[in-house]
């Protein structure tokens, strides 16, 4: 039986301008819309805690401020970034490295 799994040929930067048929796939890729996560941190809480939490609460997190953050795509790991601020004071994240083989989470 034939691996399902389909086998695409290397990118190499210039074939997504190609207008080539071959290429018409991959062309329609690149406008396909995800969504990217950004996970500061966690905190494990019981459902007792959970119940209690009120307006003005604080959840300390595992994570420092400035340690850096994870960015996943459906759950995977794809890069590891740093939190700054924007010059109109957004919260952004400056990509720090990228990951080369997604990661799935624990």
């Amino acid at each position: 039986m034939a691996n399902p799994e389909m086998s695409l040929p290397e990118f190499d930067g210039q074939d997504r301008r190609d207008p080539s048929g071959r290429n018409s796939y991959r062309r329609l890729i690149y406008s396909v819309p995800v969504t990217v996560s950004v996970s500061i941190g966690q905190k494990r809480l019981s459902v007792q805690e959970i119940l209690e939490l009120q307006p003005d609460s604080v959840i300390a997190l595992n994570s420092k401020i400035d340690d850096p953050v994870d960015l996943f795509i459906d759950d995977k790991l794809i890069a590891k970034g740093e939190l700054v601020e924007t010059e109109d004071g957004q919260i952004a994240v400056k990509i720090v490295e990228i990951i080369e083989k997604p990661v799935e989470p624990e």
